[in-house]
């Protein structure tokens, strides 16, 4: 009987892991899909550079189709403007107007920062999914700006390429807002914290509308990124997010 009973128990405690996991990776995939839209999506950002000695500001515009197309383009400053960023499947893009020179990004720079901001290429470029490139579980909750969270673990797949070495994500739990992330490198050291703010219904459907990026290490440093405008599930032909439309998008 005590036998039984152990084996019964091993299978709940197993069966239990099962459903967490699969609850934990359902959880991040309707955040993903809230902020990021079920088929596409379309943005227009500010954002704010801030170091201890400078703030500088950046207007861009961003489309997306999918987890495996992207283009985002500068809007200002002047010396930036026109400046566009592609991404189709694997491969990245870079076109700068005023040397009229398009450049192929390498795997190796999706962990720089971006437009000299704290934010990646991988975070504007949406190189790897949380959702696909993850193994997900929860661990904890918390209260992050009012809202009840889910903690949850984000662990890389061992044949994802991925910038980071573990994930922290708190999500909302009746609104899948995603409140704070926190990321961490290969060692388990913390290098950076996002935090969201603002909550305002957007294109029919909650979502932060200002997100603070602030590495560990630097003092008196942070990005700041404002969301003016977004929209969610529009149509784009796949010819949109082409070379040649990077050279002509306004």
């Amino acid at each position: 009987m005590n036998r039984i009973k152990t084996v019964s128990l091993i299978l709940m405690l197993i069966f239990s892991h099962q459903v967490m996991a699969q609850d934990a990776k359902e959880i991040v995939r309707k955040a993903d899909e809230r902020s990021q839209g079920e088929k596409s999506s379309y943005t227009e950002m500010v954002m704010t550079v801030v170091r201890p000695s400078y703030d500088r500001k950046i207007s861009f515009k961003s489309w997306t189709k999918g987890k495996d197309k992207s283009l985002t383009l500068i809007t200002s400053p002047a010396r930036d403007k026109g400046q566009t960023f592609l991404k189709r499947g694997n491969e990245m893009w870079n076109w700068n107007p005023v040397i009229s020179r398009m450049i192929k990004l390498p795997a190796s720079m999706m962990s720089q920062g971006w437009m000299g901001s704290d934010f990646t290429n991988d975070d504007i470029m949406n190189e790897s999914s949380i959702v696909v490139d993850y193994s997900h579980k929860v661990v904890g909750e918390e209260i992050i700006e009012g809202f009840e969270c889910y903690k949850i673990e984000l662990i890389p797949n061992a044949e994802a390429e991925v910038v980071w070495g573990k994930i922290h994500m708190w999500i909302s739990k009746n609104d899948f807002l995603m409140l704070k992330n926190q990321y961490f490198d290969e060692d388990g050291y913390l290098i950076r914290t996002e935090n969201g703010y603002d909550v305002r219904e957007m294109d029919g459907r909650l979502l932060p509308s200002r997100f603070e990026l602030i590495p560990e290490e630097e003092d008196g440093q942070k990005t700041i990124v404002e969301i003016i405008t977004i929209k969610f599930n529009d149509e784009y032909d796949d010819r949109f997010f082409s070379q040649q439309n990077m050279k002509r998008i306004k």
